[in-house]
C-alpha cells in the first residue's frame, strides 16, 4: 500500500486562493480585491503592489523563482513567457526578488507569432497580456522548476482579442446581464450576478511511449494515418467501465494528485469504450475557471504519462474504426444566490420562469444552429461528429419525455396542466430497494441533451479548447433573453406576455426539438425536412462566423468585433489547411522511409524463397500467389503516393486561404484516403516482424 493521501490537506496547496489572500492582505484590500472580482472596476495601484508582495512571498515560501502572464492564444493551447523575479542587485550586491502590481497586472508579449487572421503584421509584433483576476494565480513546477502562474487574457495593441479568454469573458458579462433582466421580471431583486457554469468531460487514449516514438504519425499528426484494423477492437464492449488496469491506475492516481494541488476538482474516472480510451470529469465551475482548468487537466495528462512510460493522446480521432475522443460540455445558468435556472423542479409545467428560460434557449440553438455547431469545429471533429459514434453535425435539441411532453402541450393547447413523473424501478429482487426513476432517459446520440438541470453539448473535439463553444452558448443565449426582456419589460399584463411568448417561441422553435436516434438516416432526412442545417466539416463551418446575423450578434454585447470574426474565420481556414499539409507530408514521409523500403524487402526475399523452391522442384505456388498480390498492392500504393504528392504541391500553389482550405478537404485528403487502403492491404499481408511499425493491436492492447 502506498502512502494516505490527505485531499484536504493536498487541494489547493499550489493555488493562491481566496483564503491565502484573506490571510495575507491587509483587510482594506482584500475587501477591494473581492469588489473588483465579483463587481469588475480597477484595483488601485497601491492595492495592485500589496497583492503582487503578497503573491510573490508565497510563491517564494512554495520554491519559485519565476513568475509567467499565462495566456491561451488561437493556437487552442496555452502560452507563457517566464520572468524571474530577480531584480539589479543591491549596493552590496545582494540579489533582490521583487514584483510590481504593474507587472502583476500588464505584461508585454510578441503578438505577430500567434495566429491573428491578420490582426497583427509580422512587422507588427506588440500584444498585451492582462491579469484576469477571477482565475486564481497558481503554481506550476517541472524541469525548469517552482513559476508562478497568472492566468491573462492576451490583446493587440490596438485592443483587439488575441486569445480565447477575453471573448469568454465578454459572453459570461453579457448572459448575467440579460439573465438578470428575465429574473426581474419575476421578482428576484436578489440575485446580483448569473453565472454560467460548465462541467467539461475530458476523454483520452494512453499508448505505451516506446511505441509511440516509433510512429511518425502519432508524433507529428497526432493520429495514425495508417493502421489495419486489430483482430479485436470495441465489439465485445468489454473495456467501457472495466477494471482499470495497473499501469492506467497508477497514472490515473498521479493525474489526481497534480490536479487536486493546483485546485482541479478532478472526480471521475473511468474506461471509456475503446480499447485503451478513458475519461476524466470534474465537478462544475464558472466558465472562465473551468476552461483554464480544462487546459490544465490536457497539460498535466499529457506530462504525467511521461513519468509512467505512456503517452496520452487527445486527438479527435486517433484509431480508425473504434470510437474517438470528445468533450462533452456541461453547461447551466445560475445565480450567485444559488438558484439554477435550468432547474425545473419537480412539476416544470408550473415552473413559469423555467419555461421562459426553456423557450429561449430553444430559440437561441434554433436561430444559431450553424454558428453552435462552428464552434465544436475542428480538424480532428471532422472524423467523429457524424460519424455514428458522437452526436451528428445536424446541431438539435433533447429535451427527454418530460419536457417534450410539457412543450408539446403547450404548443398545441397553450395550457400545461401535466408532467410525466418518475415511477418506481422494480429490480424484481427482495434485497434490493426499489429506486425513484428519473422522469426521462438519457439520449446518447443528441449534440444538445438536457441532463436534469443543465444542457451537455456533446459536440465538442476532445483536444480542443471549451472556451470558443461556451462563449457562443453565452451569447446566443444572451440575445434570447435580451429581446424577451425588450418585448416583456414593455408588457401592459406581464403574466399574459410571458405565457404568450412561451407559447409562441416553443411554436416557432420546435423543430430544434429531436428525442430519437441521431445516427440514423431517417434523421439526416427528417432534419433536411425541418431546414435544419447539416454541415459536415469544419471549413463548412467556419463562414457561420461572418454572416450578418452573426456579427450582428456578436458586436451587440461586445464579444467580438466584425474584424475580430473575420480574423476568426481566415484562421480556421489557415489552422485546416497546414494540419491536413502536416499530415499529408507525414504520409508521404513514412510511405517512402518505412513501408515501401519494408514490403520491398520482403517481397525481395520471398521471391529469393520461390526461386530456392522451383530450383529444387518444390511447389512454390502459395509463395507466388502471395507475392503477387503483395507486389499488387504495392503497385497501388506507389501509385497513390505520386498522386498524393502533386495533390499536395497543387494545394499549396493556392494564395487564397479558402480555397486552398478546400483543396486540402476535396483533393488532397481523398489522395490521403487512397494511400492508405493499400498501405493498410499490405500491413494484412506482410509478415508482422517485417512491419517497420507498430501495428494497432500492438498500440491499443498492450498498455
Amino acid at each position: 500500500m502506498g502512502e494516505m493521501l490527505n485531499v484536504e490537506e493536498l487541494f489547493g496547496s499550489k493555488v493562491f486562493t481566496v483564503e491565502k489572500m484573506k490571510e495575507r492582505l491587509p483587510k482594506t484590500v482584500f475587501k477591494e480585491v473581492k469588489k473588483v472580482m465579483e463587481c469588475g472596476g480597477e484595483l488601485t495601484k497601491e492595492s495592485a503592489d500589496v497583492v503582487a508582495k503578497a503573491m510573490k512571498d508565497w510563491a517564494i515560501e512554495n520554491g519559485a523563482t519565476h513568475y509567467t502572464h499565462w495566456f491561451q492564444p488561437l493556437t487552442g493551447i496555452t502560452a507563457e513567457k517566464q520572468d524571474a523575479f530577480v531584480t539589479h542587485p543591491d549596493e552590496e550586491g545582494r540579489m533582490l526578488m521583487e514584483f510590481s502590481g504593474k507587472e502583476l497586472i500588464k505584461g508585454e508579449t510578441d503578438a505577430s507569432s500567434f495566429p491573428s487572421g491578420g490582426l497583427r503584421a509580422t512587422f507588427e509584433a506588440r500584444g498585451y497580456t492582462v491579469w484576469d483576476i477571477t482565475s486564481p494565480v497558481f503554481l506550476k513546477e517541472d524541469a525548469t522548476g517552482v513559476v508562478l502562474c497568472i492566468p491573462t487574457a492576451f490583446c493587440s495593441f490596438t485592443g483587439e482579442a488575441l486569445d480565447k479568454k477575453t471573448p469568454l469573458l465578454r459572453s459570461m458579462e453579457a448572459v448575467s446581464t440579460q439573465a438578470l433582466r428575465i429574473l426581474r421580471l419575476f421578482g428576484n431583486t436578489d440575485a446580483k450576478r448569473v453565472i454560467a457554469s460548465v462541467g467539461p468531460e475530458q476523454e483520452y487514449f494512453i499508448v505505451d511511449r516506446e511505441k509511440y516514438l516509433k510512429r511518425p504519425d502519432l508524433i507529428f499528426a497526432g493520429r495514425t494515418l495508417f493502421g489495419a484494423p486489430a483482430p479485436k477492437g470495441q465489439e465485445m464492449d468489454d473495456h467501457y467501465f472495466g477494471a482499470i488496469r495497473e499501469r492506467i491506475g497508477s497514472y490515473m492516481k498521479d493525474i489526481n494528485i497534480e490536479l487536486w494541488k493546483l485546485g482541479v476538482t478532478a472526480k471521475t474516472q473511468h474506461n471509456e469504450v475503446a480499447p485503451a480510451q478513458h475519461e476524466l470529469a470534474p465537478i462544475y465551475e464558472t466558465a472562465n475557471i473551468a476552461v483554464d482548468h480544462n487546459q490544465l487537466i490536457m497539460e498535466i495528462m499529457k506530462k504525467v504519462a511521461g513519468r509512467h512510460g505512456l503517452t496520452c493522446l487527445l486527438h479527435e480521432k486517433p484509431f480508425a474504426g473504434v470510437n474517438g475522443s470528445g468533450k462533452h460540455d456541461n453547461w447551466s445558468l445560475s445565480t450567485d444566490t444559488g438558484m439554477n435556472l435550468l432547474d425545473p423542479g419537480n412539476t416544470p409545467n408550473e415552473n413559469i420562469q423555467f419555461l421562459l428560460v426553456l423557450a429561449c434557449i430553444m430559440k437561441a440553438v434554433d436561430t444559431h444552429a450553424d454558428l453552435l455547431r462552428q464552434s465544436a469545429a475542428d480538424v480532428g471533429n471532422d472524423h467523429r461528429l457524424g460519424a455514428d459514434e458522437a452526436p451528428p453535425a445536424i446541431i438539435s435539441i433533447f429535451l427527454g419525455d418530460q419536457l417534450d411532453d410539457v412543450v408539446k402541450q403547450l404548443v398545441e393547447t397553450g395550457c400545461a396542466d401535466h408532467s410525466i413523473q418518475g415511477e418506481k424501478l422494480l429490480t424484481g429482487v427482495s434485497t434490493l430497494t426499489d429506486i425513484e426513476k428519473d422522469a426521462t432517459d438519457r439520449n446518447r446520440t443528441s449534440p444538445f441533451a438536457f441532463t436534469g438541470n443543465k444542457f451537455e453539448f456533446r459536440s465538442v473535439g476532445s483536444s480542443d479548447s471549451i472556451a470558443s463553444p461556451n462563449t457562443t452558448l453565452n451569447a446566443i443565449v444572451a440575445e434570447a433573453f435580451c429581446e424577451a426582456a425588450d418585448e416583456l419589460e414593455k408588457a401592459d399584463n406581464l403574466e399574459m406576455a410571458i405565457h404568450d411568448m412561451i407559447k409562441r417561441y416553443m411554436t416557432e422553435h420546435q423543430r430544434i426539438i429531436f428525442n430519437g436516434d441521431g445516427y440514423s438516416q431517417g434523421w439526416v432526412d427528417e432534419a433536411a425536412r425541418r431546414g435544419l442545417p447539416n454541415i459536415k466539416s469544419m471549413i463548412d463551418a467556419s463562414s457561420a462566423l461572418t454572416t450578418e446575423k452573426s456579427v450582428a450578434l456578436f458586436e451587440k454585447f461586445g464579444i467580438y468585433s466584425r474584424t475580430e470574426l473575420q480574423s476568426r474565420e481566415e484562421i480556421t481556414y489557415e489552422i485546416y489547411s497546414k494540419s491536413i499539409n502536416i499530415e499529408a507530408l507525414t504520409m508521404i514521409d513514412m510511405v517512402r522511409k518505412l513501408y515501401l523500403p519494408a514490403v520491398m524487402s520482403y517481397t525481395g526475399e520471398l521471391a529469393k524463397s520461390i526461386k530456392a523452391l522451383n530450383e529444387i522442384g518444390m511447389d512454390s505456388s502459395v509463395q507466388t500467389k502471395v507475392l503477387s498480390n503483395i507486389s499488387a498492392e504495392l503497385a497501388k500504393a506507389n501509385a497513390a503516393l505520386e498522386a498524393l504528392e502533386a495533390a499536395v504541391a497543387k494545394a499549396k500553389l493556392i494564395k487564397n486561404g479558402k480555397d486552398k482550405a478546400y483543396a486540402f478537404k476535396d483533393e488532397v485528403k481523398v489522395a490521403m484516403d487512397n494511400l492508405r487502403k493499400p498501405v493498410d492491404a499490405l500491413e494484412t499481408m506482410v509478415d508482422n516482424k517485417a512491419w517497420p511499425v507498430p501495428t494497432y493491436a500492438d498500440l491499443l492492447f498492450e498498455v
